[in-house]
């Protein structure tokens, strides 16, 4: 039978024997890692509202461009640059692609110049899921843009998902090999109008 003092040990053993619960990643560490991200390319993984499936590589120079690049038999592309989003559907009889301003999609929180997600109101959600800490932001001037999940790892940290939520409630979520960042991208890769006179 224990006495009190050994069972007071033992309690106090257990307790340091016990790991802490590991709190998130803090935003002002996340923003900075993301405003220190200048270039960075990765393979993806990209899973629809539908439940389909592409591949394929995705190119990021911030701020504001990016472009995915689609893996066959997906005939997709899309960039932004210039403050545009164009979506090139090679099944498409034209050249010409959808276009909608950047600022109405939830991508372009990571996008800008200056990333601030401790600004008030941006982000809605902020919390620690095994290794991952997730953080959910919107643009708090314009909610109906929809939202964006960013899943990151810590030790470095490193942005691992994200999901856009559009205002429907649609789903998308690219997931990310290894980011590559450093390096440099022809200018092309982030004009739209290069590529519309490529492809007339």
């Amino acid at each position: 039978m224990l006495s009190k003092r050994q069972f007071l040990a033992t309690g106090a053993a257990a307790l340091i024997a016990t790991p802490a619960l590991a709190a998130p990643i803090p935003l002002n560490t996340l923003s900075a890692y993301l405003n220190q991200m200048r270039t960075a390319e990765a393979e993806f993984t990209q899973i629809n509202p539908d439940g389909t499936i592409a591949t394929g590589r995705i190119y990021i120079q911030r701020p504001g461009r990016v472009r995915f690049d689609y893996n066959p038999p997906e005939q997709t592309l899309v960039m932004a640059g210039g403050g545009q989003v164009a979506v090139f559907d090679g099944k498409s009889n034209t050249n010409r692609p959808e276009q909608y301003p950047l600022a109405r999609t939830p991508l372009k929180i990571i996008l800008e110049r200056n990333v601030n997600l401790a600004q008030r109101n941006m982000v809605v959600g902020h919390r620690q899921d095994g290794v991952k800490t997730i953080v959910v932001a919107q643009d708090p001037a314009h909610p109906e843009y929809g939202r964006i999940e960013l899943v990151f790892t810590a030790a470095p940290t490193q942005l691992r998902q994200w999901v856009i939520v559009d205002g429907q409630g649609q789903r998308t979520t690219v997931v990310l090999g290894d980011l590559k960042t450093g390096g440099n991208f022809p200018s092309r890769y982030f004009s739209i109008q290069q590529e519309i006179t490529r492809r007339g």
